[in-house]
């Protein structure tokens, strides 16, 4: 009586663990994926471009996270980046000399004034939107955030390809955007479930101004 007694009590302590496992394997099974090229209309990779899936008809799970935007050879790295709505992002400058980091767009407006290593505190994107990085002392330093209420997004690389993994199975509407893109592209609804699912966009962009930079002085400019 005893040994069954206790076999029961691991089943019930058990139970809702096993479950939790069931269900968590069977949803990574059934997960979805999708890749998406971007190319110009002359067959040119396009890189640095998001490409975000919102589900319809049902809100994405809440989430919080972290992110790094680099000072480097005076420059931002990367030239863009994707966050989630809430996310934090740090700024820390590995560069000799010191940054003032600012953005005057409407997702976020915020400064962070001359410094040098790690910034004070990292600055928290809370609205959706896209959001032009610069800096005040260096005026060719520019950069990109995309803030977006979804956590399945996806940059493409030099190869212009993306790829979003994991995807619950739906419906979901399907966007891509780059910072320099002259017109928008159309927005397109997708049903996403069993096998991978390819899309195919055509961008054309404007040239990307790259100012030489002059070199250090010993002002530390």
């Amino acid at each position: 009586m005893a040994d069954r007694a206790g076999h029961q009590s691991r089943q019930l302590r058990f139970g809702p663990v096993l479950a939790a496992l069931v269900l968590a394997w069977t949803c990574a099974a059934n997960a979805a994926s999708l890749s998406a090229g971007v190319r110009t209309s002359a067959g040119a990779p396009v890189q640095d471009a998001a490409i975000i899936l919102e589900p319809t008809g049902r809100a994405p799970p809440p989430a919080r996270g972290r992110a790094t935007i680099e000072q480097r050879d005076r420059e931002f790295i990367p030239y863009l980046t994707i966050v989630r709505k809430g996310t934090s992002i740090d700024f820390p400058n590995h560069d000799p000399v010191k940054h003032h980091v600012y953005s005057f767009s409407p997702a976020k407006v915020f400064e962070i004034k001359l410094y040098a290593g790690k910034s004070v505190s990292p600055v928290v994107f809370d609205k959706t939107g896209e959001v032009v990085l610069g800096c005040n002392i260096h005026d060719w330093m520019a950069a990109h955030v995309l803030v977006v209420d979804t956590p399945w997004f996806a940059k493409t690389g030099a190869d212009g390809m993306a790829r979003i993994d994991g995807v619950p199975p739906g419906a979901y509407r399907l966007r891509v955007w780059h910072p320099r893109q002259k017109a928008a592209a159309a927005d397109r609804d997708v049903s996403l479930g069993g096998a991978p699912r390819r899309v195919d966009y055509t961008l054309d962009l404007t040239p990307r101004v790259i100012v030489p930079k002059p070199p250090l002085d010993a002002g530390g400019y």
